[in-house]
């Protein structure tokens, strides 16, 4: 009972000495906020509180135009087009050069599948850094080294998808049964032949469905690139709202044209994720 008694008095120590840990974490996190937030609203142009009132100023003033203006609409989303189109080409080849580059990162740095297993920790630590960096930054970056444009928008949001990607496929890959690899290790196949016919076959169709989440994700980042110079229908947009009343009625076109796609993307994309992993339509 003694031997009883003591483990239960160190257990409930550790919980409060958990609880004690959390609570100060609490705290420090909660100061941290509120001084960000005090921090942020000085530096501000006016109050954060003092411009609650406004918060429906812009919707109401870019409604208002497009509903004025309503006739123009169909005009301008059709002028708007090309630049969609650039934007859905940059994802698209980001999308492709990520998943490529992290379907080969994710092979070399999984236990049990990876042919040098020291490189397993640093492989894994590129991937945590190209996923941490945001797209934004390195866009900036790019644009500063080759000037604006859709490549560095594409470079931006292929290193990051390389990244993301990497990581979801290697936990794919984590769970491949290895024994087709071991057959065909048998028989004297060397590494890039046994991931690609003994484990890619297994693994492709969740590759193909993060892949095909990837690429919905990067249609947003792309037009959201297009603000800092990465071109595309972001950039567009970023000049329509700039110009403020009387082009307004450009920039809902603009927001419908990217409403509609990214919504038709979504439908089409999970819809082939759901056939990819059910394996039925």
């Amino acid at each position: 009972m003694t031997d009883t008694a003591q483990i239960q008095d160190s257990y409930m120590a550790q919980v409060r000495r958990k609880r004690t840990y959390s609570t100060i974490l609490l705290v420090v996190f909660v100061a941290m906020m509120a001084s960000g937030f005090h921090l942020a609203n000085d530096r501000n142009a006016g109050g954060f509180l003092a411009g609650i009132p406004r918060l429906f100023d812009f919707p109401a003033e870019l409604l208002g135009e497009a509903f004025a203006k309503a006739a123009n609409l169909p005009g301008l989303v059709w002028h708007y087009l090309p630049a969609l189109v650039e934007t859905l080409n940059i994802a698209a080849a980001a999308t492709l050069i990520g998943a490529i580059l992290g379907g080969f990162l994710s092979l070399m740095v999984t236990p049990g599948l990876a042919p040098f297993p020291r490189l397993v920790s640093p492989l894994r630590r590129v991937l945590d850094i190209t996923r941490a960096v945001p797209d934004v930054v390195v866009a900036l970056i790019l644009i500063f080294m080759l000037s604006s444009g859709p490549v560095p928008a594409m470079i931006a949001i292929a290193l990051h998808t390389t990244g993301a990607l990497g990581k979801l496929f290697a936990e794919v890959n984590e769970n491949a049964d290895t024994k087709p690899v071991e057959g065909l290790q048998s028989v004297g196949a060397g590494w890039f032949q046994r991931m690609l016919l003994g484990v890619v076959p297994q693994v492709a169709p969740n590759w193909l469905s993060y892949a095909l989440l990837r690429f919905e994700i990067n249609v947003r980042a792309s037009a959201i690139l297009g603000f800092v110079g990465a071109g595309g229908i972001g950039a567009e947009l970023k000049i329509a709202i700039g110009w403020g009343l009387g082009r307004y009625d450009a920039a809902a076109a603009i927001f419908i044209l990217l409403f509609l796609t990214i919504m038709i993307i979504d439908q089409i994309s999970g819809h082939f994720r759901h056939v990819l992993v059910k394996g039925r339509a």
